[in-house]
């Protein structure tokens, strides 16, 4: 129940007025009814692809069969999440796991920004716009395209295989070596991503108050004071809000990428807890494995998102939550 507080005309007391929280939900819906009916999509999109197919986190915890379905299944309790803790792969799964999405992170998340500072500083807006049209277009090329341009750009007689061999390096499929995959993996999101990441940099950018460089400037401030004192501060909590979302999908390195450019020979540094769920759920049709891999992902992961958060709300002004 909501209390509402009016004052009785003329006395100057407060008089107490109770209003059920249906009947306030009712009247904002009849006030906002065009804004409510526009959210009825995404939440039919949520309901529908993300909170019922969740019931399919039992076969974790059961022998699944698709003959008898995932409700008539043996019951075999932690078994699954038992015998992968216990694997092989378990340790060399986490560890490439983490390195790869720490690479990319300590890599790909500044650089956009970076990027995003320097377009900033560019006064002429037809090469502004040209060098933004640029940055942008590798983002938008399909997936499998990209793949097939790193393995052509990479493979004994590639452009960049021919590079490197000026340097001293052998002529050799760079793909096909361990000890060279995670660097073309970074490598290459650095070059897709760069420029599409920087969009939301740019847009925090033209936030800034103008004002206050005006200021640094008669104060004798250069640009590198500016932007230390005043673009940084005025980014930062963008900057936090990224960086928490992206710690929280630390475990979840893209699924896709992994599984086109990697290969058995590239599994010591390559493969990933996504890709060996593919294995295992698809390729071996162990569902109930995959799945208990797959939850165990999710908690990692949701785990790295709310520390991640603690932490942003301990010792800054900005936090998702």
């Amino acid at each position: 129940m909501h209390t509402l507080k009016d004052t009785v005309p003329g006395t100057g007391e407060i008089k107490l007025k109770k209003r059920s929280l249906l009947k306030d939900i009712a009247i904002d819906i009849r006030k906002n009814t065009v804004i409510y009916l526009m959210a009825v999509p995404m939440l039919l999109y949520f309901i529908i692809f993300s909170y019922i197919p969740m019931t399919g986190i039992i076969m974790a915890f059961k022998r699944y069969s698709p003959a008898l379905g995932i409700f008539n299944s043996p019951w075999i309790g932690f078994k699954n999440f038992y015998d992968f803790f216990n694997s092989y792969y378990f340790f060399r799964l986490l560890r490439n796991t983490f390195l790869l999405s720490f690479y990319d992170l300590l890599f790909n998340f500044p650089i956009p920004i970076v990027f995003a500072l320097l377009l900033n500083e560019i006064k002429g807006k037809f090469f502004k716009r040209t060098i933004q049209t640029i940055s942008y277009m590798p983002y938008f090329i399909s997936m499998v395209v990209i793949c097939g341009i790193i393995s052509e750009f990479t493979n004994s007689n590639g452009v960049i295989t021919q590079l490197l061999s000026i340097f001293g390096f052998e002529k050799k499929n760079l793909l096909g070596q361990a000890s060279m995959f995670r660097s073309i993996y970074v490598g290459s999101n650095m070059w897709q991503g760069m420029g599409y990441s920087s969009i939301i940099y740019l847009a925090a950018l033209s936030g800034i108050d103008q004002e206050l460089y005006e200021a640094a400037e008669i104060d004798g401030a250069g640009r590198w004071k500016q932007t230390w004192h005043i673009t940084l501060p005025g980014i930062m909590p963008t900057i936090v809000i990224l960086l928490i979302l992206r710690m929280g999908s630390m475990f979840s390195v893209g699924f896709e990428k992994v599984l086109l450019l990697y290969s058995p020979a590239t599994y010591q540094t390559a493969d990933v807890i996504s890709t060996f769920t593919y294995r295992k759920g698809l390729l071996d049709m162990n569902y109930s494995f995959s799945t208990a891999v797959g939850i165990f992902n999710s908690v990692i992961n949701t785990s790295m998102l709310l520390f991640s958060n603690w932490l942003s709300r301990k010792y800054t002004d900005s936090s998702l939550f």
